[in-house]
C-alpha cells in the first residue's frame, strides 16, 4: 500500500513538472518590460534564436520620454547608438528548461551582466541579470505582447 501511494505521489508529481515543462520556441516573440520603480510599461524586446542562441532586440521604447534615447553609457561600438534597436540579449543557449549562458545589457548604465531566461507561464518570462553568480543580481519579470 504504501509502495502503491508513493508511486501515485512521483506520477503527480512529475505529471506537473511535465505541464509546466515549456520549449525554447516558447521563448521567442515580442515581450514587454516593465519599469521596476514605476511600475510602467516601458520597452517591447523581441526574442529570436539565430544559429542555436537566443538574441533580444528592443523592438520599440513605450514611454514618451525614452524615444529616440541613445546609449550614451554604452561602450566600444554601442555608444550613442539609438536604444530602439539595440540588442540587449546576446548569446544565450538552450539548457533544455532555460535559456542561459549569454549577456543582457542595460542601456540606463551601459553594462553587460551574465543572464538566464525562464518562463513562469507562457505569458510571463523571468530575466535574471547578475554578476558573477546568480545570488548576485536581480530578477524582471516581462510579460508576453498582445497580438
Amino acid at each position: 500500500m504504501k509502495n502503491a501511494v508513493l508511486a501515485l505521489v512521483a506520477f503527480l508529481v512529475t505529471s506537473a513538472i511535465e505541464a509546466q515543462s515549456f520549449s525554447k520556441k516558447d521563448f521567442e516573440g515580442v515581450w514587454v518590460s516593465v519599469d521596476d520603480v514605476s511600475n510602467q510599461r516601458k520597452s517591447e524586446i523581441s526574442l529570436y534564436v539565430d544559429e542555436g542562441k537566443l538574441y533580444g532586440q528592443i523592438a520599440r521604447l513605450l514611454l514618451e520620454e525614452d524615444k529616440g534615447k541613445q546609449c550614451a553609457a554604452c561602450k566600444g561600438q554601442l555608444k550613442d547608438k539609438p536604444i530602439e534597436g539595440l540588442t540587449i540579449i546576446e548569446g544565450l543557449e538552450w539548457d533544455g528548461t532555460a535559456w542561459t549562458g549569454g549577456k543582457i545589457l542595460d542601456p540606463a548604465n551601459g553594462k553587460q551582466y551574465s543572464c538566464t531566461l525562464t518562463l513562469e507561464n507562457d505569458q510571463t518570462l523571468k530575466v535574471r541579470g547578475y554578476l558573477g553568480i546568480s545570488l548576485l543580481g536581480r530578477t524582471q519579470t516581462w510579460y508576453k505582447a498582445s497580438k
